[in-house]
This record gives C-alpha cells, structure tokens and sequence, in this order.
C-alpha cells in the first residue's frame, strides 16, 4: 500500500511562552511553525476547593481555546497548550508565586519531602480537542533558609510552579523523581507526541524517513 501523503500535515503551534515547553518539543524533533498569541489573558488564579487535577485540565483548555482567536494563526493549524502545578505534601495546589516571599514560603514547606507535579496538555484546531494528565512525584533535598533565599534571590523560581525549575539551578535540590521527568519541566512528552500523532502531526525525523521510504516505494 502507498504511505499517506505526507506533505499536507497540518503546522504545530505552540499556545504557550514557556521556552522549557518549545525546547523539549524540539528536542524530540518536532517543528514549531509559531506561537499562538492570545488577544487576552487566560487568569490562571486557582478556584477556591478546585482540585488541582480539575484546574490544570481547565487551565490548559482555556489557554488553548483563547489562542485559537489569534488572527496569525493558520486554518488547520494543531495548537498545543498546557499548564503545570505542583501539589504540595498537605494537597494544597501550588501555581507561580506571586512574589519573591511566596517562593521563599513554598519552596520551604517542600525541601526534604516528596510532592506530586502535575501537568495537563490540550492537543487540538479548536473542533477536536483532547487532554490528558501526567502525575510525576519529586523528592526534594533538605534545604536551610539561607539555600533558600539565596536561590529565591536569582529570580529563577518567580515563574516556576511551586517556586523551583527542575530543569535549573535547583536540579540540585532533586534527590529522586517518579514519573516523567519531562511532566515536571512542564511538558510530558511521550504522552504529548501520542496526543500530537491523532491531530496529524509528529517530529520531522519521522517525516523524513517516510518521504525515504516513499522515494524508494516509487521507483519499484
């Protein structure tokens, strides 16, 4: 059987700033066409008493869903979002610190014990859409105050859920992770290249070793 046409796949745009989230996508060798700027903020104060599964799932779709209103993006083009929160030991959903003393406060209450690091995605052109969920758990080292405001003072954790990045200077605060490494970075990738493949996308290396293969098919 002739291999499907390959040269109408549909671009992939990113429907988040975060440079961990494009890095990690373009290590596994997908092609960003461009990032998907919504006309409006998505608010992502948690609810009162939502649970943190729940507003993680909500906060990807309704990021994904706002950047489908940027007038540069393509018909047809595949948005991805999604949206990362840590869960502290109590069960108490942690987002971005709001200020340097709120990061002190968080990473505290998290050195020298284990908590869960959840990330949600949204694949979708805003017809289809699907989400899914990956829990990871991170240990984290023994940490005095001085390590703390010492780290906090570098600016790293004020954009980072639960006030550290993983994929940082505060790697060395992480004794063991269970799970994917790549959930807690901020983007689960096995999980998310399976969610991109239903929309029609995958990485480019895959596309080359097709259009391989479709050259040699021709010339039988």
């Amino acid at each position: 059987m002739i291999p499907a046409d390959i040269s109408r796949r549909p671009t992939l745009w990113l429907a988040s700033g975060s440079p961990r989230r494009r890095a990690l996508l373009e290590q596994a060798g997908f092609v960003i066409a461009g990032r998907a700027v919504p006309p409006r903020e998505v608010d992502e104060t948690l609810r009162p008493g939502e649970p943190a599964e729940r507003a993680a799932m909500r906060l990807a779709g309704e990021k994904l869903f706002a950047a489908l209103d940027d007038p540069a993006l393509p018909e047809g083009a595949v948005l991805l979002a999604a949206d990362t929160l840590v869960i502290s030991p109590e069960g108490e959903p942690m987002g971005k610190p709001v200020d340097a003393a709120d990061a002190v406060r968080m990473l505290s209450s998290l050195a020298g014990r284990g908590h869960r690091v959840i990330t949600a995605v949204a694949v979708g052109d805003g017809e289809d859409v699907e989400e899914i969920l990956a829990s990871s758990t991170v240990h984290l080292a023994e940490l005095d105050e001085a390590t703390v405001r010492a780290y906090v003072e570098t600016g790293e954790p004020l954009d980072k859920a639960g006030g550290y990045g993983i994929q940082g200077l505060a790697a060395c605060f992480v004794e063991r992770v269970e799970g994917d490494c790549s959930a807690v970075v901020g983007l689960p990738l096995a999980a998310s290249r399976a969610l991109l493949a239903r929309s029609g996308v995958r990485p480019a290396w895959m596309d080359r070793g097709e259009k391989e293969y479709q050259r040699e098919f021709s010339n039988e």
